[in-house]
């Protein structure tokens, strides 16, 4: 363990996404005991109050004073000229992710709180401050870049892919990615076994050490069925990044796998009883189910070529991407683009909903080439992959060389604490 610990600090790491595990091996060290002289804590003999450090999470239920309560501050007028200042909506009853310092005597008076939170662009963030200054208050806000540290973690198949993610303490986000990253090649509603592996480095963009936000996962290894498949992300200076395997073949393909995230097919392409003539008809398209508002997202680069009503699909968008080749996306409960709007692959235009002719809320998706339909799901699944350029290919190496060592220590480290739960 010492060798591999010279091994981890040297891929300069900063943090590890793993669980400790439940066994302890400095439990069985011997204990020694000495008597030290340290100051009084009394405290009155003091003449000055000890200032307390405090830092915390707002959740969405939080307010001002329940906030300030939950923290030891028992101070009305802090409370009041907080509630007073217009960034109160921003930190308190939204789901933003901020996180609050406060600085506070031991008798509950406020000295400072410090407020961080993600601006739009989501890789800087702002920094809010209210400070005492004899009896009166001084505000500042600045704005600083997030910085990027590094975690490794991994996880076994047991149930599902949630549930081993959730087991090693990896967020929701970042699970949703690892699927994304390999829909192409395992369908993770069948193919998942009990024993299937993954390891995983991803990022987490911090405020001043604070974790604000989860950034992108730089590199995956999935073991499924005996079968592995790899995936690191390259972004060449002022390109388009993108996800592939070692050997420099792009895992994204032109199209998604799916309009939604986790998707479930609820009618296939092909003949059936259609569900309101009740009549036997060609269906034209994929419809997957899903909860009215569910975000639907473009499957590949392309333009708006109609947004708007059109008969039994109710709001609807069709979207043209190259070679003759475009998509329909109906029964929409709202539409987020407009005619001629140029589109990347995954960019949401709409919602899923139940507009048109349709007995429930879904989205009706197709795939046509020169007008002519395709089933979709064999057409997304043969679109072809990019493979990285021969002017590239230095560039490439030296990522893939560095996040093969950071994948070989994450997997390295998940084996040695599982042999020592």
């Amino acid at each position: 363990m010492a060798g591999l610990g010279l091994l981890l600090l040297g891929t300069g790491v900063t943090a590890f996404g793993i669980a400790v595990p439940s066994v302890n091996p400095l439990d069985t060290t011997d204990t020694f005991t000495e008597s030290l002289n340290l100051p009084s804590l009394n405290t009155a003999s003091r003449k000055e109050p000890v200032v307390l450090f405090q830092t915390d999470r707002v959740k969405r239920t939080d307010t001002v004073d329940g906030f300030l309560h939950r923290m030891g501050v028992n101070d009305a007028a802090a409370s009041e000229f907080l509630r007073a200042q217009a960034v109160a909506i921003t930190l308190f009853g939204t789901a933003q992710a901020t996180w609050l310092t406060v600085a506070s005597t031991d008798q509950g008076e406020l000295h400072q709180l410090t407020a961080r939170w993600v601006n739009e662009d989501g890789r800087s963030f702002t920094r809010w401050e209210m400070s005492r200054q004899a009896a009166d208050w001084l505000v500042t806000q600045t704005q600083a870049p997030l910085l990027a540290s590094t975690r490794l973690n991994g996880g076994v198949i047991t149930s599902s892919l949630f549930a081993a993610t959730d087991a090693s303490d990896i967020p929701d986000t970042v699970a949703v990615e690892l699927a994304e990253i390999f829909a192409g090649d395992i369908d993770f509603r069948r193919d998942l076994r009990q024993g299937d592996r993954f390891h995983l480095v991803y990022e987490i963009l911090e405020a001043d050490g604070l974790p604000l936000r989860n950034g992108r996962i730089l590199s995956a290894e999935f073991v499924n069925n005996q079968k592995t498949f790899s995936a690191i992300w390259f972004e060449p200076p002022g390109q388009k990044g993108d996800y592939f395997t070692f050997d420099g073949q792009s895992t994204q393909k032109t199209f998604l796998s799916s309009p939604l995230t986790f998707s479930r097919v609820s009618s296939g392409y092909g003949m059936r009883f259609h569900p309101i003539s009740g009549n036997r008809k060609a269906h034209l398209g994929v419809d997957y189910a899903a909860p009215i508002g569910t975000p639907v997202r473009t499957v590949g680069d392309g333009r708006v070529r109609f947004a708007g009503w059109q008969g039994g699909y109710g709001k609807v968008v069709f979207v043209e991407h190259r070679n003759g080749q475009s998509t329909v996306y109906a029964h929409l409960s709202r539409i987020d683009v407009r005619l001629g709007q140029s589109l990347s692959k995954g960019e949401t235009l709409g919602a899923v909903g139940s507009t048109g002719a349709s007995t429930g809320p879904h989205l009706h998706f197709e795939f046509r080439i020169n007008g002519q339909h395709q089933d979709p799901l064999a057409m997304v699944r043969k679109s072809e992959a990019v493979t990285i350029s021969q002017t590239l290919r230095p560039q490439f190496e030296a990522v893939a060389t560095a996040q093969r060592r950071l994948l070989n220590s994450a997997q390295t480290l998940q084996q040695a604490l599982a042999q020592g739960r």
